[in-house]
């Protein structure tokens, strides 16, 4: 499948662009590429210190909150297993 000279060219299930296309790159100097990223940076919106922390304190009771879950699921199956295994020996 091949379509006008400057369109995608099928190869396979690999697309191709034609080589009038392929040598266009998009040419921008160091200079303005920083100007961009600081621009965009500032667009960032940084969390307030209440957040963070709020934030912080819900991940530590959640991760504390799995960990007696998962102990517990691990002591049942270790009591399961350990009884099932009194019968064997």
């Amino acid at each position: 499948m091949t379509t006008s000279s400057a369109g995608p060219c099928a190869r396979g299930a690999f697309f191709y662009l034609e080589v009038e296309k392929r040598n266009q790159v998009a040419k921008t100097s160091p200079g303005q590429f920083f100007r961009e990223v600081r621009s965009e940076a500032s667009k960032v919106v940084w969390p307030t210190r209440k957040e963070t922390i709020t934030t912080g304190i819900m991940v530590v009771i959640m991760t504390s909150m799995l960990a007696i879950f998962f102990f517990g699921v691990d002591a049942f199956f270790s009591a399961t297993v350990q009884f099932l295994l009194t019968f064997l020996g």
